[in-house]
């Protein structure tokens, strides 16, 4: 018996080959690199640069994770206004310009103009502006809409369907079993249309005039009564753990750069929950808006020349995560994991915290951290190195925590930094072990020089990684930076590193060559390599917080050339990212004419990126503290790479610090706590 064929479906040839269904296209993570994003967290604004919140992508107001209004966009005179410009006016806020085309325009010029000012806290003020020579009447439609989805499910794409809205007060209300949310408006709407999700309003303009509504988008929690106060952040620090920086100079770019940097990090700043008292900040937008142990420690510690609160609550809230037991795992602080890039598995950023804990406090304590409170954080340093005792074999070498896993060279560095800042933490407060660990280190820097250089007829490189049964990975990539990136010892010492004299100057050579050198900054892999890819996040994009690790090592080390560049390729990128520099970008080699490409799934802003750029700039000035001892060492970079240069604002032994760098790479203290004694 011959089928029939469905209704409004077309026949199908009788010999063709059965159809097989489209399989479906897994959900995947929204771009964000076109994307205006405000940021005051816990709240978040983000659209496209013309304004509009158009319900797909990552488009939306959220609060504590949570979207609370996907749509919003705007109609005057029956049609969506003409973008014009659409840009950042700060770390939090935005302005999005559009012109609407009337009756009364006598010509190509527009009578009527159309502002939007958004906030991250979930306020919008919508005015529109005539220049016309007679009165206008103007409809206005807000079309407003959400799914009250969760943020982790919006940026992977599986968002799901609009709630339904019902009439509100002034507005408009969402509501689920899980989440409210609602928008009233100012003035209130001549109609509210729950079913199509708009409000109305008739403008009359008059002639030269302007007039305003004014939006907020509050969350609400089922079953309870919304307070006023509910439109306020919760998590956001009262206060900024840092003063007023400032930087001034020759290159009007590091100034900008300088206030963008703190701009987004103070957007980041998060409270504990559990201690209020103490903030850190947290990962990036949108993708990691929470605590993540070892970017909030890098942050920390690269902020330290604008002071050490920041420090002081992030390694607080990050003891009261540390694991504890006798087991394997005790001391150690918990972490994600991390991809590495084409060549090795990912890495577990849980040893990478665990490693810098006891640093970050070592150098937190050379740049002022009260002796009582590094004393309190002290048993906790103490476990992070018992971990290491405990983690690390016979050998010395630290493999990552799986079966079979490498020895990474950047673990090895970290695992080194740890023993010699530690060892130099626990002498300071008569505690054992501190000989013990510079032995430690001592052995560790022996094999290593020995077990982990790769002799090729170019002079050598370090390796990536050294397997278990003794196999070299040689790949070249920018983690080889954190070799040079020793420490803070007493007496604006450096701490002593892994590679030898001669291996360093061959580590340095490359790190400025055309392989990892790109004109933006560093490469986070070769571009000769294998796998070597431009956006890979570890395989060839540049990684703003590691080419701050080595211009600062770099400069350090004495190899200015090679830090020059990378600096001024990395404020090069930033200006054609308005300063705002994101966590990541393309690693494609500058040509003339070219501009650096964004990476569509970095975050912007992000804390090691923002606090990235503070450290690429005060490494310029080449402070080293030592407040327990009631001195500092100045040592700017000789070549002056940005010209004359002034900092103000900066602070050392919780005293404010200011200081300028002349043309000729010298450095004049102009501020400084008393008693504070300057050397070279």
């Amino acid at each position: 018996m011959q089928g029939t064929v469905p209704h409004g479906q077309p026949p199908r040839p009788r010999h063709a080959p059965p159809q097989r269904p489209t399989p479906a296209r897994p959900p995947a993570p929204q771009p964000v690199h076109a994307a205006v994003i405000c940021v005051a967290l816990p709240a978040l604004a983000i659209s496209g640069e013309h304004g509009q919140m158009t319900g797909q992508g990552l488009d939306g107001f959220y609060r504590g994770g949570r979207r609370l209004l996907a749509r919003c966009r705007l109609r005057v005179g029956g049609a969506e206004p003409l973008p014009v410009q659409g840009r950042m006016l700060g770390a939090d806020r935005a302005r999005f310009v559009g012109a609407v085309r009337t009756a009364a325009d006598s010509g190509p010029d527009p009578a009527v103009t159309v502002e939007r000012m958004r906030s991250a806290e979930g306020v919008e003020r919508i005015a529109l502006r005539s220049t016309a020579a007679r009165a206008l009447r103007l409809p206005v439609e807000v079309s407003l809409g959400t799914d009250l989805a969760e943020l982790g499910a919006v940026a992977a794409g599986a968002a799901g369907p609009e709630v339904p809205a019902g009439v509100h007060a002034s507005g408009l209300r969402w509501s689920t079993r899980e989440a409210q949310a609602a928008v009233t408006a100012d003035p209130p709407p001549g109609d509210a249309l729950a079913s199509a999700g708009l409000l109305c309003w008739e403008i009359e303009l008059p002639p030269g005039g302007t007039r305003s509504i004014e939006l907020r988008v509050l969350p609400e929690q089922p079953g309870k009564v919304r307070q006023p106060e509910a439109a306020v952040p919760q998590g956001r620090a009262a206060t900024v753990p840092w003063g007023d920086p400032q930087a001034e100079g020759d290159d009007p770019r590091a100034g900008a750069l300088l206030a963008a940097a703190l701009d987004d990090l103070r957007a980041l700043l998060v409270r504990d929950p559990g201690s209020p008292g103490d903030v850190h900040v947290a990962a990036g937008v949108p993708w990691r808006c929470g605590l993540a142990p070892a970017e909030a420690l890098w942050a920390a510690r690269m902020t330290l020349p604008l002071g050490v609160r920041l420090a002081a609550g992030t390694l607080r809230t990050l003891a009261r995560t540390q694991l504890a037991g006798p087991g394997p795992d005790g001391g150690r602080i918990p972490g994600a994991l991390r991809h590495a890039g084409a060549h090795l598995p990912p890495g577990c950023t849980g040893v990478e915290a665990t490693l810098l804990f006891p640093v970050v406090l070592a150098e937190a304590r050379r740049w002022g951290l009260p002796e009582r409170e590094t004393a309190a954080l002290l048993p906790a340093a103490e476990r992070c190195l018992a971990w290491l005792r405990t983690a690390a074999g016979e050998d010395g070498y630290l493999a990552d925590p799986v079966p079979g896993g490498p020895f990474r060279c950047e673990t090895q560095a970290h695992a080194h930094r740890a023993a010699v800042l530690g060892a130099d933490l626990l002498e300071a407060f008569n505690r054992p072990g501190a000989e013990q660990w510079r032995s430690w280190a001592a052995a560790l820097r022996g094999r290593f020089r020995e077990e982990f250089w790769v002799e090729d007829p170019g002079g050598g490189r370090p390796a990536a990684a050294r397997t278990p049964d003794g196999r070299l990975i040689p790949h070249l990539g920018g983690s080889a930076a954190h070799l040079l990136d020793t420490g803070l010892l007493g007496g604006g010492m450096p701490a002593p590193g892994l590679l030898d004299r001669v291996q360093t100057e061959q580590l340095a050579r490359l790190l400025g060559g055309p392989a990892l050198d790109s004109g933006w900054g560093l490469r986070s892999l070769g571009a000769k390599e294998p796998g070597h890819n431009p956006f890979g996040h570890r395989s060839g994009a540049v990684r703003v917080h590691e080419t701050a690790v080595a211009v600062a090592g770099l400069a350090s080390a004495g190899y200015e050339k090679e830090a020059g560049s990378l600096l001024r390729g990395t404020l090069d990128a930033a200006a054609a990212f308005g300063h705002r520099l994101p966590e990541m970008y393309a690693g494609e080699q500058r040509t003339s004419g070219s501009a650096p490409l964004p990476h569509p799934a970095a975050c912007r802003p992000a804390a090691v990126a923002a606090a990235g750029a503070v450290h690429l700039l005060t490494a310029l000035a080449g402070l080293r503290p030592d407040a327990p001892a009631g001195c500092v060492a100045v040592r700017p970079l000789h070549t002056a790479p940005l010209g004359a240069l002034r900092f103000t604002g900066l602070r050392i032994a919780e005293q404010p610090f200011a200081m300028r760098i002349s043309r000729l790479g010298l450095g004049m203290v102009e501020e400084a706590a008393d008693g504070l004694q300057l050397g070279v």
